[in-house]
């Protein structure tokens, strides 16, 4: 059975979402930030997540339909809130990658009540100027309306080398069809990301945390999954998990991160 892509309505924005699963548990998606959405491809998600869905009903959201001329995390957390409450989502099951886990970790802030457990992979409490580096020259690629150019710079970021240049002709063909429209909204997401700074409202996250990062992640690096050990070491419920040699996208490439999420989120 295929997954039919859904529309949650709300009196501000309409936002498009699957779901998978059987399980009582409801467990939540926050993709990263990506050239393409990610709802053309919720068949692939569902696979990779199979270890879920005896246990979990899993929903994945997009971002809203019609971006706002600036869009900042925090009204991405604000938003999404917002589409669980229209769904009647209760004590979730968080998880968001990259971009995905900073709206995460802002949403659990701003209501703790919503969710039951958090997990965040390749993520961080702040973004840097080193750390944006990156960003800004897929920002430059799109603005200029090279599909083809972002595309494997941002494969050239996100994946190892060895992922990458195995992939490399697949991704320089995908990018020779995105579109002008696909291109403008990722400049409005990926400018987000500069301003992002949740150190100072993240110990209003009150539920049990899942941080999990790669220690050659070419945005972060080690120090992003450190600096978020450090402010919650203390916390009962806290964990983290560094690998080595999966890039910044360790929640696709490590093969069993998703069982590690499955195990934290079941304890």
């Amino acid at each position: 059975m295929s997954i039919r892509i859904e529309t949650v309505r709300t009196n501000e924005f309409e936002m498009d979402f699957f779901r998978f699963g059987r399980g009582e548990k409801k467990m939540v998606i926050l993709p990263g930030l990506s050239i393409r959405s990610v709802m053309p491809f919720a068949e692939a998600v569902s696979v990779a997540y199979s270890v879920m869905q005896n246990d979990f009903t899993v929903f994945v959201f997009d971002r809203r339909r019609v971006l706002p001329p600036t869009y900042s995390i925090r009204e991405m957390a604000s938003d999404t809130a917002l589409a669980l409450d229209a769904l009647d989502l209760k004590n979730v099951y968080l998880f968001g990658a990259s971009q995905g886990g900073m709206i995460a970790f802002e949403l659990a802030a701003q209501r703790p009540d919503a969710v039951e457990k958090l997990a965040i992979a390749s993520t961080a409490l702040c973004m840097t100027e080193t750390r944006f580096e990156p960003i800004r020259g897929w920002i430059e690629k799109a603005k200029v309306m090279d599909g083809t150019g972002l595309t494997l710079q941002f494969g050239q970021t996100v994946y190892p080398t060895e992922i990458y240049e195995k992939n490399k002709l697949m991704l320089a063909e995908e990018g020779e069809s995105v579109t002008e429209e696909e291109l403008s909204r990722f400049i409005c997401l990926a400018q987000a990301l500069q301003a992002f700074d949740v150190r100072f409202v993240a110990r209003a996250v009150r539920c049990p945390i899942f941080a999990v990062g790669s220690r050659d992640d070419r945005i972060f690096g080690e120090a992003a999954v450190r600096e978020i050990e450090e402010l919650f070491r203390d916390r009962a419920g806290f964990e983290y998990h560094l690998y080595d040699g999966y890039g910044h996208a360790v929640y696709d490439t490590a093969p069993d991160f998703k069982e590690r999420l499955h195990t934290f989120f079941m304890k």
